[in-house]
């Protein structure tokens, strides 16, 4: 007979094998290609410990999308300052001077952020002191996402090449070459790396020794980034067509064409069988991922950012410089941020969301923290242009009345 001794010494050798795997695994602070994950999701549960507030970050430049992790948040600039800052306040924690402008969104796994420059370098660097860990560089601008997987860092360059290169140090594993620019961030899935080329085709291609498993020419740049769920492929391109696709094959299931360019890369909601997907047509659009058939769509102004997801709503960004929160089933707007009032409305970024706070950068240098549980952003400078604009103009018309006056007073 087994002893209540013996019990307990296996109980608790179990717990101790047992939960590494269970309380802490490697992924819960990574954020390891575009939007997150393959739907794109875009979301994190923030921490217990997570006091949420709103504020601004102010710089120069287009800001790339952030990215997140251990409640730091990080994102690049067309000025080439890449910053880190403490996610519940805004505080700078460092920043990092690149030679070129950076156009993607970073990625963090493990003890280092990699994101891309227009100086043709991949960077990594210390995530928690901005220390430079190595540099790559390439053949032309790296306008990509990076995507990481299994120590591999996965990356697209306008010199038409995808890199495939080991985390710790930078050697090369291989590169695969098509016959234009590379400005979709690719995509990991089943052993297989997905992106699009400048030169019309959607590829996917081996991550062992970098060969072709398959390609499909769709008549017009690719530089969305491919969505992934289940075995089927979700992607857009500039002559407005949006695909579904066998990621074993490449055949096509259904296609769908929004009329105008695609930049945005889709949302995935595998709950609801729902994908979401902006254009340059004006709309945000909801189609059923089984079929391509419309659910709704609604006009937000053009978007090239790609929606993130929180709840049972959707969070999208436009060109008109707004944040749209939508109901998932209905597309109804549920709340919006200006944080342009409409004066100095300028592009925003695809944005991220942390539990209950949306995060997006805009093309003036500004990164902004909203807390949709309060349905409120921050107090932006332009209120203050604004006011100023008011009172000239208030100053104007009352001088304006008073010389009238004196003119009467006169004759």
């Amino acid at each position: 007979m087994i002893g209540k001794k013996n019990i307990l010494i296996g109980f608790m050798m179990v717990c101790l094998f047992v939960s590494p795997i269970a309380i802490a695994p490697a992924s819960a602070t990574d954020w390891p290609m575009f939007q997150l994950n393959t739907n794109h999701t875009g979301y994190l549960d923030e921490a217990s410990d997570f006091n949420p507030d709103t504020w601004i970050f102010q710089t120069a430049g287009k800001l790339t999308s952030p990215a997140i992790s251990d409640k730091l948040i990080y994102f690049g600039s067309t000025s080439g300052l890449f910053s880190a800052l403490n996610l519940d306040d805004g505080t700078k924690v460092w920043d990092f001077k690149a030679e070129g402008n950076i156009t993607a969104a970073p990625v963090v796994v493990g003890d280092n952020v990699y994101f891309s420059s227009g100086d043709s370098y991949l960077y990594a660097l210390n995530k928690k002191t901005g220390d430079d860990v190595w540099k790559y560089k390439t053949g032309n601008s790296i306008e990509t996402t990076p995507a990481i997987d299994n120590g591999i860092i996965y990356f697209g360059s306008d010199d038409q090449r995808l890199y495939a290169l080991n985390t710790n140090d930078s050697t090369m594993k291989w590169e695969f070459q098509t016959a234009n620019a590379i400005r979709s961030s690719p995509t990991v899935f089943n052993d297989t790396v997905y992106f699009g080329s400048d030169d019309g085709k959607i590829y996917a291609v081996g991550i062992n020794n970098g060969t072709k498993a398959w390609e499909y020419d769709t008549g017009s740049a690719v530089r969305s980034s491919p969505a992934i769920n289940n075995t089927t492929l979700f992607m857009g391109t500039d002559n407005g067509n949006f695909y579904a696709m066998n990621t074993g094959d490449g055949s096509v299931l259904w296609t769908y064409n929004l009329n105008d360019s695609v930049k945005s890369s889709a949302l995935l909601d595998s709950n609801d069988n729902s994908l979401f997907v902006g254009s340059d047509n004006g709309n945000v659009t909801a189609l059923d991922m089984r079929d391509g058939k419309l659910k709704w769509s609604v006009n937000t102004g053009n978007v090239e950012s790609a929606p993130a997801l929180m709840g049972d709503n959707i969070v999208v960004t436009s060109t008109s410089g707004t944040v749209y929160v939508l109901n998932k089933f209905s597309g109804k707007e549920v709340w919006s941020f200006m944080p342009g009032y409409y004066l100095f409305n300028s592009p925003m970024s695809s944005p991220v969301i942390y539990g209950d706070d949306i995060l997006a950068g805009d093309a003036n240098g500004n990164m902004y923290s909203m807390d949709f549980s309060r349905k409120s952003g921050p107090v932006t400078p332009y209120v203050y242009y604004i006011a100023a604009i008011v009172i000239v103009i208030i100053g104007a018309l009352v001088a304006f009345r008073v010389l009238r006056k004196r003119r009467k007073g006169e004759e």
